[in-house]
């Protein structure tokens, strides 16, 4: 019987499409090139696309720079609500996803996000049901004190002195992080994670887990995780979108037609990484900077935030 020849492994992550201050931009370039090195080495040793891209965001969600598990930005009323979902999809299982929203009580929603699709029926659970299911599986154990830095109380200030007619001119943070990833044998698997907006209204929930906006895979053509203005990502379902464009261009080509899609019908900026079913990746975002790193099938990684760097 012959033997499949093995594939090399492909992973791309990404810190948040947005205004990326000066102050942050070695921090959050270090982040993502961390987190890529830990999806790929754990992929390396055998590991299955989705613990690799779990343990990834999970690195993501831990770093205070990003806005998503700690270090999440504050809703209106001083409090956390925190977005994630995973997906996956190969051509021996079927599509598989799961996803939370306005989880307030674990410091890595994306592994709740797992949970909800391992152990439930369910795809997607929201609030006080989410923070039920996060101390059903153990994954609960985080206060909002733990959860907050001392950044985001400032930035939560800062806001509070505004009329809510000014917000959308200062709240410049698009700061989801997400991950994509293909595994030895040709599974791929996608994740994001976020905390949202600033001074959000309580109860808002954005594309991060919305299957088709913040994320999508499909066996055979890709998968993708996207950042940005959340509401226009979801108008457009900008994830669905790309790998829709996917199956006749290129990554990168798909990535720049669905931003410049997403901008001409709403208005909005974001980001998208993704990669295709043979392992080539693309990063690409319409705001001033995106964090992004990733490791392709050469084993080399590259990393950049700035538009110079996509030509890396």
């Amino acid at each position: 019987m012959p033997t499949q020849t093995p594939i090399a492994p492909s992973i791309i992550v990404h810190g948040g499409a947005w205004a990326i201050p000066a102050s942050q931009t070695v921090a959050s370039r270090e982040g993502v090139e961390a987190a890529a090195s830990l999806g790929y080495d754990l992929l390396n040793s055998g590991a299955s696309a989705l613990d690799a891209v779990e343990a990834a965001v999970r690195a993501l969600e831990d770093n205070p720079v990003f806005d998503a598990g700690v270090g999440s930005c504050l809703n209106s009323a001083g409090g956390v609500e925190m977005d994630a979902a995973i997906m996956t999809d190969s051509v021996e299982a079927t599509i598989r996803f799961g996803a939370v929203a306005a989880l307030s009580n674990a410091c890595n929603p994306i592994s709740v996000a797992r949970a909800v699709m391992e152990r439930t029926p369910h795809c997607l659970l929201v609030g006080e049901g989410a923070d039920a299911f996060a101390k059903e599986v153990g994954a609960e154990g985080a206060s909002v004190e733990e959860l907050v830095t001392p950044a985001a109380v400032e930035e939560w200030q800062r806001f509070k002195r505004y009329s809510a007619a000014v917000n959308d001119l200062f709240n410049s943070g698009h700061d989801t992080v997400g991950a994509v990833v293909r595994d030895a044998n040709g599974t791929l698997a996608c994740a994001t994670s976020t905390g949202g907006i600033t001074y959000k209204r309580v109860g808002r929930v954005g594309d991060s887990p919305i299957i088709g906006a913040g994320l999508f895979c499909e066996d055979g053509v890709g998968a993708c995780s996207t950042t940005g203005h959340g509401e226009s990502i979801l108008k457009v379902g900008l994830a669905r979108t790309a790998l829709l464009f996917m199956e006749s261009r290129s990554p990168g080509q798909a990535a720049e037609v669905a931003l410049a899609k997403m901008k001409k019908r709403t208005g909005g900026c974001g980001g998208i990484v993704l990669l295709d079913n043979n392992g080539e990746w693309s990063a690409d975002f319409t705001t001033t900077k995106m964090a992004w790193a990733a490791v392709g099938k050469d084993g080399v990684l590259k990393s950049g935030i700035d538009r110079e760097h996509l030509k890396l």
